[in-house]
């Protein structure tokens, strides 16, 4: 552990000087992180002003933070992070602050810099050595908890003046760090999230640039955290970027990349608390730079409706995705094009060679499509079935695109799925896309899920072209199809996704369950495939399943969310059922995720952590409807006062309620719909939660997450939600501030990120009930 017992002094404003306290507060005990932050004060009466202060002068708690910029480079794991940050005083007088920054373990800072309007200070090295004291002073005098989220972190701290009034405080500082690899995979974290209690909002924006440069390949690159634009060069370069605002700008940036020179790499990460089930996610990635040799043959019919319906933009912009489809395939594949409205019309009697004239007479075929009739949707399934011998050694798959129900031909949606199943003997792959709301959703999911396929839909405020288009770049380079993992040793449930997809050239396979096992012993895993019609395996050996292990707490609410996502499908497929529903109940509310039915957050007098959930004590709402009432699952900070109204005034207590404690029947009812708005959009929140490769955070101003931790606010208590009053655990108090109380954080720094809830909180951590009062 790296301690900083050093200061810099900068000329600044006049004779002032910006005073730099660089050491440790105590020792790094954990990953979570924090980002900068400057708390304000007045300046020292010492100090130069340039003009007289205005009184009073009420300041916040810290100053706002407008902009976060990260730019880093990682190259052969040692990673060098340069950090932009701009503050606002907001106040119209000019400030003195102390800046504070957790320097990660084993990093090593090599640049700070003040901006001083258009000059950029750099300082010099003196002795200073008080940063503990000055840090517990600073959160006894402010009395805000919320700065506790430092504690355990090797702490920068820096003097900044002058801040003049209504103004922007640029502040930049560069460390580096050498990453550690374990088993091929490095990770790399960037401190957004903690701080965020202090700052009372998060940053107005974030945005961050990483390059990897690599000795050894890179295979996998996955973000629990964030969602990225990935950019590869070649084998061992990589860049991604992410942007964020609002609550993602108040989550730590978190990268996972793995490195193997083998055509496939494997990387795990898992979690598990002691005597209890784990959690895994692997991933599973192919090499980036794939020949031509190498590229897996396809056998692909397009199945495109012509009904009356598509007329105008919609035709032309399906057209545009058909012809980019088209001009996309490889010299070996073979194809075919189908136009269906109230009959289905074949280019080819076959499957045809992909050669450039016949894929210039397939375009010219497409430029013909005119919008006119009903929809055969049976039919035009199954002559493009028809198409697929059932000995081929190929990838095969059919991309169906309708903007409507069935109307000609056999229009039940169970006979078409039936028909279906019967016909698919040769194992093709489905590909459904439904383009507006006037679609047979259930058909469609069902259709695509029953066919190791995907659905997809296209909303009327959503660009046609560009999504199938996307959709025709992924899986224009099949590498491995018919995947399997074979776990060896190790027992594993509910893993998602069920039945494993192909993979393309630049994707990867997020592959999310759970775990036991009697012993540490590593294992190989096998991942099976075809490759040309040919079985291979691919083993990796030294996959470590621990029994105990406490890192990458975001695993269980990732696993949960994916739970959710198929139980929500088997909703979707064959109605509600008592237990179905309060499973998902069940893991909303323990994981805190967002669904139709766990929309809702308690307050504290209609319940208690540890009860059951019922119909008479089931929480009040945290977002605006939830995904069955238009809120499209996106949470908002609510009023407690507004959720108890609401609450009492609803019959049996909770608003939407039912005796049983099902959604009322008019959210159940979308829930549940086959066509129309609010089925397209629960049917791609469905899939959303289904493929979740990051676990959301949702908060409100009664429920807070911290790890894997919920908290609510029960009596003006922050209270855990693994707290039991009956079980009668040892219980530890100690007054907020006092001595006691920062003792307790130094020897147990863990408990930081919990007490930065508030002045008073109750907490479970290590067999022990811990409980801060005013």
């Amino acid at each position: 552990m790296h301690h900083y017992n050093t200061s810099i002094a900068i000329p600044g404003f006049c004779r002032g000087v910006f005073l730099l306290i660089a050491v440790s507060v105590w020792g790094l005990t954990g990953s979570a992180l924090a980002q900068g932050i400057l708390i304000p004060r007045e300046p020292d009466i010492t100090r130069p002003v340039p003009r007289p202060l205005p009184r009073p002068v009420p300041l916040p708690h810290t100053l706002k933070v407008k902009s976060v910029k990260v730019t880093t480079t990682i190259k052969n794991q040692v990673a060098r992070t340069s950090v932009e940050q701009i503050f606002l005083n907001e106040t119209p007088a000019t400030l003195e602050g102390t800046y504070c920054f957790p320097i990660p373990e084993n990093a090593a800072l090599s640049e700070f810099a003040i901006w001083d309007g258009p000059r950029r200070l750099v300082g010099e090295v003196v002795e200073k050595n008080k940063a503990r004291q000055i840090y517990n002073d600073i959160v006894r005098t402010m009395r805000d908890p919320g700065l506790l989220e430092y504690v355990g972190k090797d702490l920068f701290q820096a003097s900044v003046f002058p801040i003049p009034g209504n103004s922007e405080k640029k502040i930049e500082l560069v460390y580096s760090q050498v990453l550690t690899a374990e088993n091929g995979l490095v990770a790399y974290r960037y401190p957004l999230a903690s701080g965020q209690r202090a700052m009372g909002a998060p940053a107005q924006t974030v945005a961050g640039v990483v390059e990897i440069d690599s000795q050894i390949p890179v295979k996998t690159v996955y973000s629990p955290s964030h969602s990225i634009d990935l950019k590869r060069d070649g084998e061992r370069k990589a860049r991604l970027s992410f942007e964020s605002g609002g609550t993602k700008a108040a989550e730590d940036f978190q990268l996972y990349y793995g490195l193997s020179d083998k055509d496939f790499g494997v990387s795990l990460l898992t979690h598990r608390e002691p005597g209890k089930d784990g959690y895994f996610l692997m991933l599973v990635a192919p090499k980036v730079v794939v020949s031509e040799r190498e590229r897996l043959t396809k056998e692909i019919v397009f199945v495109f409706d012509t009904s009356g319906s598509m007329s105008g933009e919609k035709i032309e912009k399906a057209k545009n995705a058909l012809r980019f489809g088209l001009n996309s395939l490889g010299g070996q594949d073979r194809f075919n094009v189908i136009k269906f409205s109230g009959e289905e019309h074949l280019f080819e009697n076959g499957l045809i060679q992909a050669t450039p004239e016949n894929i210039r007479r397939a375009t010219e075929y497409v430029n013909g499509f005119r919008a006119e009739g009903g929809t055969n949707i049976h039919d035009s399934l199954a002559a493009a079935l028809k198409l697929f011998p059932s000995n081929s050694e190929n990838t095969r798959m059919i991309v169906f695109m309708t903007d409507g129900l069935p109307t000609v031909g056999p229009t039940d949606p169970n006979a078409i799925e039936q028909m279906v199943k019967k016909s698919n003997a040769a194992n093709v792959r489905l590909f459904t896309f439904g383009v507006g709301y006037d679609v047979n959703t259930r058909l469609l999911d069902a259709l695509a899920q029953n066919n190791r396929g995907v659905s997809d839909y296209i909303e009327p405020n959503e660009d046609l072209e560009v999504r199938v288009s996307n959709f025709f770049g992924r899986v224009n380079y099949p590498v491995l199809s018919d995947t399997k993992l074979d776990f060896g040793s190790v027992t594993t449930d509910y893993v998602y996704p069920r039945s494993l997809p192909d993979l393309f050239r630049g994707g990867q396979l997020v592959v999310v369950g759970r775990y036991r096992n009697d012993s540490d012993r590593k294992v190989t895993v096998k991942l099976t495939g075809n490759v040309q019609g040919r079985e291979q395996v691919f083993g990796f050996e030294e996959q470590a399943f621990p029994r105990v292990q406490s890192e990458n707490e975001f695993l269980p609410k990732l696993w949960a969310t994916r739970r959710v996502g198929a139980l929500m499908e088997q909703i979707r497929q064959n109605g509600e059922h008592k237990e179905l529903t309060d499973e998902i109940i069940d893991l909303g509310t323990r994981y805190g995720i967002v669904t139709p039915y766990t929309s809702y957050l308690a307050t504290e007098d209609n319940y208690r952590p540890g009860q059951p959930i019922t119909a008479q004590n089931r929480p009040a709402p945290m977002v605006s409807g939830g995904l069955g009432a238009g809120s499209g699952g996106r949470a908002r900070e609510g009023d407690r006062r507004d959720q108890m109204a609401a609450r009492k005034s609803a019959p049996g207590g909770v608003p939407g309620s039912t005796a049983d404690g099902v959604m009322s029947q008019s959210n159940s009812s979308e829930i549940v719909a086959v066509t129309g708005e609010s089925a397209v959009r629960v049917s791609k929140e469905t899939a959303k939660l289904k493929d979740a490769d990051k676990a959301e955070r949702y908060e409100s101003s009664t429920v807070r997450t911290v790890g894997k931790k919920t908290f609510r606010l029960l009596d003006d208590v922050w209270t855990d939600d693994d707290f039991k009053p009956e079980a009668k655990t040892a219980t530890v108090e100690v007054k907020f501030g006092s001595d006691a109380y920062f003792a307790l954080l130094q020897q147990k720094p863990k408990l930081a990120d919990f007490f930065a809830l508030g002045t008073r909180v109750v907490v479970v951590f290590e067999g022990k009930v811990y409980v801060v009062k005013e």
